[in-house]
């Protein structure tokens, strides 16, 4: 059997309610069925108790003592709940005496009933309840009292009570059934709201959000999550398409370049060192294009929501001198000085793929553009938690009118002043992004043709681990 969720609920309250109403039910008709059976027989052991202090022994048998004065008081007294009284002799056979209201109907004696204990019996087919009270005196056993009063209402209390439960139960459940179901229908309408505005949601509209209910609840975290993945989805999406529509346009010219020379070789004979020549071209330009797509790759990667807690951490030092080591042969080429400073930072330790492309890119542009016999300089320094990693350089600089533009991608500042200088101009939007995801801060300062210094600070991370 299929149900709707609010169907659900309200069948699972209605269950555990059902169980609930059950032991309540039951406990009220026990409680009252015992207040009843209590009540009655209390009133039979009074009276059952005063009518053995009236009687008394004549001829060795048990008599009532004051026969008349009793019989006056029965006619004069209104009996709401008559009381059936009746003597009975040491072998349980009747006597003659017995209260006037039994007429000629006598009691029931039961010689297997303890002394005093309270049962129901019949007297001419209509339910009492009755008890018998052993008389003797000196030990010795002369008879027995028995003491009887009707108990048809109580039963029919009783009887009444029972079937008010019965019928009632399964109505309060139906009932609660159908209101736990409304309620939930309340309760969850939400949850419509969140299946209405995702079904809208596709990857061309992806704008919209789930709003947010007023109280904050298990509903509202929902609500929340998904708008943080919607956030993400489009983040990535958005990512997707600046990777595509940046990849089309960087990579249409090399292509072209080289179908272009490619064509241009194949239209007639050839010398050898032409062959050459345009196949060391096209391999130039597809190393080029690789270049570029690792780049482009890198910049769709790098993420603030998508860095990895588990990922390797080292010590910057490390980092630094592992960057060095690649960059040596482009170093002694430039016959460029290199100071390297580390004295003040201390162990600091931090995301090791993000720190690296930070580094890697910023030491490669100031090796890539220092002139020629400079000096590169690498100052770390620590400052409370924080580590200033400061690279100066002594090369072209940059202009001052471009220097907010450097970060965007493809965008290379007097590119056609300097052409020999090979660049995709993605380097420094891959560090800006990398620093983005870690939370690290960059600072940019330059002069035309006299160098320029970038100072980015690394904040801590919670977890070291050893390279």
């Amino acid at each position: 059997m299929k149900l709707s969720f609010r169907s659900r609920v309200a069948l699972y309250y209605m269950l555990a309610t059902a169980l609930v109403i059950a032991i309540a039910f039951f406990t009220v008709f026990i409680l009252v069925k015992s207040t009843i059976y209590q009540n009655l027989d209390e009133d039979l052991s009074y009276e059952a108790a005063m009518h053995l202090r009236e009687t008394g022994l004549e001829n060795g048998k048990p008599v009532f003592l004051d026969r008349e004065e009793w019989e006056e008081r029965e006619h004069r007294e209104v009996q709401v709940n008559p009381v059936f009284v009746q003597i009975m002799d040491s072998t349980g056979r009747y006597i003659s005496d017995k209260s006037p209201n039994l007429k000629e109907d006598k009691l029931l004696f039961f010689p297997k009933k303890e002394n005093g204990s309270h049962f129901n019996t019949y007297l001419k087919d209509q339910l009492i309840r009755q008890v018998q009270v052993r008389f003797s005196e000196n030990g010795k056993n002369y008879g027995y009292i028995i003491t009887a009063m009707s108990f048809e209402a109580s039963q029919e209390i009783i009887s009444r009570l029972a079937w008010i439960l019965i019928i009632c139960y399964p109505v309060i459940l139906f009932g609660l059934f159908f209101i736990s179901r409304f309620l939930a229908g309340r309760s969850i309408k939400p949850i419509t709201e969140i299946t209405r505005t995702t079904n809208r949601i596709s990857r061309y509209h992806l704008n919209e959000r789930v709003s947010l209910p007023e109280n904050k609840d298990e509903l509202f975290d929902l609500s929340f999550s998904i708008n943080e993945l919607l956030d993400r989805i489009e983040q990535a999406l958005e990512r997707e398409r600046q990777f595509t529509s940046d990849a089309s346009h960087e990579l249409r010219t090399p292509i072209a370049s080289i179908r272009g020379n490619l064509e241009v070789l194949i239209r007639k004979e050839r010398s050898k060192a032409e062959y050459e020549n345009t196949i060391k071209y096209s391999l130039s330009e597809i190393d080029r294009m690789s270049v570029i797509i690792e780049q482009l790759l890198s910049l769709a990667r790098y993420d603030k929501k998508a860095v990895n807690k588990t990922e390797e951490h080292i010590e910057i030092v490390t980092i630094l001198d592992e960057i060095i080591s690649l960059h040596s042969g482009e170093l002694k080429a430039k016959n460029l000085k290199l100071i390297f400073n580390a004295e003040n930072a201390g162990e600091f330790y931090v995301h090791y793929h993000y720190a690296f492309a930070i580094l890697n890119n910023i030491i490669g542009n100031a090796t890539k553009y220092s002139y020629n016999n400079s000096t590169l300089t690498i100052q770390l320094t620590k400052n409370n938690d924080t580590l200033l990693c400061k690279i100066t350089d002594e090369g072209i600089g940059i202009k001052q009118e471009d220097l907010d533009k450097i970060f965007n991608p493809f965008y290379r500042s007097s590119a056609l002043e300097h052409s020999e200088i090979k660049g995709s101009g993605l380097g420094l939007s891959i560090v800006q992004k990398a620093a983005e995801a870690i939370e690290a801060e960059i600072k940019v300062t330059s002069t035309k043709d006299k160098g320029s210094s970038f100072s980015v600070v690394f904040k801590p991370i919670l977890r070291k681990s050893s390279a």
